[in-house]
């Protein structure tokens, strides 16, 4: 028997949260809860909190990972959830520093839905994995009632391989390293809303929807120091940022001034009464580097993203680890983790 010790008392109070599983998506103080609650059950001391787990197998180091993909509409402009799935899942295997090589896919359908559709999300999926480098290697298939699945619902899992020595994970952040963005904010979820909410504008706001693993390979093959990664899904730039100050036990200090947000999704945040550090990407990450390794690593991502990397705000000691932001005007707020879900059903 194992020497383990379990505590499984709940860590969310629930007669508090009574339909917690119906209502939240991601991305708030809720969804650190629901997350110490499967870390209460199945977590262990060692367990590191980041996009892929990193195994030892036959000699090798692997990274692996699973995620879900519920998005509504099925379809939007830049992407679909085909492509959002594979996407997804080859990103989380990039930001442990892995090689993406094999996925898994299985889909839950409602009942009723079209082949039509169903072959056009299979063909983007594919599409997606060639443009990736991946192989969709095994699956399943299940159908639901009418009325019970929103059409599709798509499960992902994916396998890498690590082939470098470094230690990419929030622990290895450090006071002084910066902190580096590859492109514009916010630009997924709004293309979502855009959608949901019949908004037009001059020009058709697209996902940022797009594999890293080419960029952040890249990085490694560079010797780009590189402390930390973390692609910007649920929850946005500020989760990800206050996720990683508490892991680290450091500080973040970001500036406003050097945000890329395009003016389109910008004006669509302010329509719907979003904040764009919490809204969703799918294409975009921080890369926490040493100062030393800058100039490089800022080349190498605007390489690949030419109009919109940059270097957006550095690390700092902070026992409070908090994450400030510096506003245009010159003021400072904190920026907090929300205290409910801002946009459910968006990847």
């Amino acid at each position: 028997m194992s020497d383990r010790q379990f505590n499984l008392s709940c860590p969310i109070p629930l007669q508090r949260y009574p339909q917690i599983l119906m209502a939240h998506g991601g991305g708030g103080k809720l969804m650190q809860q629901l997350i110490q609650l499967f870390l209460t059950a199945f977590g262990t001391a060692d367990t590191i909190q980041h996009d892929a787990v990193t195994l030892q197998l036959a000699g090798n180091q692997i990274a692996f990972t699973t995620d879900s993909y519920v998005v509504k509409p099925l379809f939007f402009p830049g992407g679909d959830i085909g492509s959002l799935a594979v996407n997804g899942t080859v990103n989380d295997l990039a930001m442990a520093g892995a090689r993406p090589l094999y996925l898994s896919a299985s889909f839950i359908l409602e009942e009723g839905l079209s082949i039509a559709t169903l072959w056009q999300v299979v063909q983007s999926m594919q599409q997606a994995a060639v443009q990736a480098g991946v192989q969709i290697v095994t699956g399943d298939t299940k159908v639901v009632d009418r009325g019970k699945g929103d059409g599709i619902f798509i499960n992902t899992t994916g396998v890498g391989i690590i082939e470098h020595q470094q230690k990419i994970a929030p622990q290895s952040v450090q006071p002084g390293d910066l902190i580096l963005l590859n492109g514009d904010l916010a630009r997924h979820g709004m293309a979502i809303m855009a959608v949901r909410e019949g908004l037009e504008f001059e020009t058709t706001i697209e996902s940022d929807s797009a594999p890293l693993a080419d960029l952040v390979l890249e990085l490694i093959a560079a010797e780009i120091k590189i402390h930390c990664l973390r692609d910007l899904t649920r929850g946005g730039l500020a989760s990800v940022l206050n996720e990683i100050a508490v892991a680290a036990r450091v500080g973040i200090e970001i500036d406003e001034s050097l945000m890329p947000i395009r003016e389109d999704v910008r004006g669509a945040c302010e329509i719907l009464g979003f904040d764009p550090l919490y809204v969703a990407n799918e294409g975009r990450l921080v890369a926490f580097i040493p100062q030393q390794d800058r100039d490089r690593a800022l080349k190498i991502m605007r390489s690949h993203f030419p109009y919109n990397a940059a270097i957006i705000g550095q690390v700092v000691e902070d026992r409070n680890f908090l994450v400030t932001l510096k506003s245009q005007i010159g003021s400072k707020r904190i920026v907090d983790l929300l205290s409910g879900e801002q946009l459910p059903r968006i990847c």
